[in-house]
């Protein structure tokens, strides 16, 4: 099996060097940066499986970062801030990210979140090699094409960010079906995600501002006092 690789945006050197050494040491290939613009050249040139973010860097916001990797790509993004801020969290999990750490953080951490991470991915892949049918149809326009993790509307690729898709997935595999915000970050972020289930109320914005029809109809509908299902029409 290949190595999997992550690359390192921290401009605090201590920190940088021990995170490539550990998790080196547990045997994933690394790569470094010191600041956002020498972390984006890297992500040019290789294709990482997974980025360890700092977001407070010498040239750039780490936010900035994320929202790009997050509208170019699907590699999932871990932050790693300073800060204790839950709007700090709350943004950074807006704009894309899939998990966040914060400073000063245990290196055991570290590593469960990124195993953690890579372990849902593996589950993903390996339900998709067992489905007969690689393709939903919603009755709105929207099509998921589950082997590609692409959603399209109306002949247009609409872009979701990885946790976006998983979310909306998880709704159409289940069509009629409701689920409690606490279901919800289980299923998709995994039961050892540290956030709370606003993050799933913001996922869920996000998802109608991107599919739903001028105020006339949303993909999803909150269930009042439990949480939310797929909208059938």
């Amino acid at each position: 099996m290949r190595q999997k690789r992550i690359l390192l945006i921290e401009d605090e050197e201590s920190i940088r060097d021990l995170l490539s050494y550990s998790l080196q040491k547990e045997g994933f290939v690394t790569k470094e940066a010191a600041t956002g613009a020498q972390g984006l050249e890297i992500l040019k040139q290789s294709k990482p499986d997974l980025i360890l973010l700092d977001l407070m860097l010498p040239d750039m916001s780490g936010f900035d970062i994320c929202k790009q990797v997050s509208l170019d790509s699907t590699i999932p993004v871990i932050m790693i801030t300073a800060k204790s801020d839950t709007l700090d969290k709350v943004v950074g999990m807006e704009l894309g990210a899939d998990d966040y750490i914060t400073k000063p953080f245990d290196i055991r951490e570290v590593i469960a979140r990124v195993r953690a991470i890579f372990r849902r991915i593996e589950l993903i892949g390996d339900s998709m090699e067992n489905l007969t049918f690689d393709m939903i149809r919603l009755g709105t326009g929207i099509v998921i094409y589950k082997d590609k993790r692409e959603v399209w509307k109306n002949g247009m690729r609409i872009a979701l960010t990885n946790k976006e898709y998983d979310l909306l997935l998880c709704f159409a595999e289940y069509q009629g079906r409701v689920f409690s915000r606490s279901e919800l970050l289980d299923k998709v972020w995994g039961f050892d995600f540290a956030g709370d289930t606003r993050t799933v109320d913001i996922h869920v914005q996000r998802i109608r501002k991107k599919l739903d029809e001028a105020h006339s109809f949303s993909i999803i509908e909150t269930v009042f006092g439990i949480g939310y299902k797929l909208a059938t029409r």
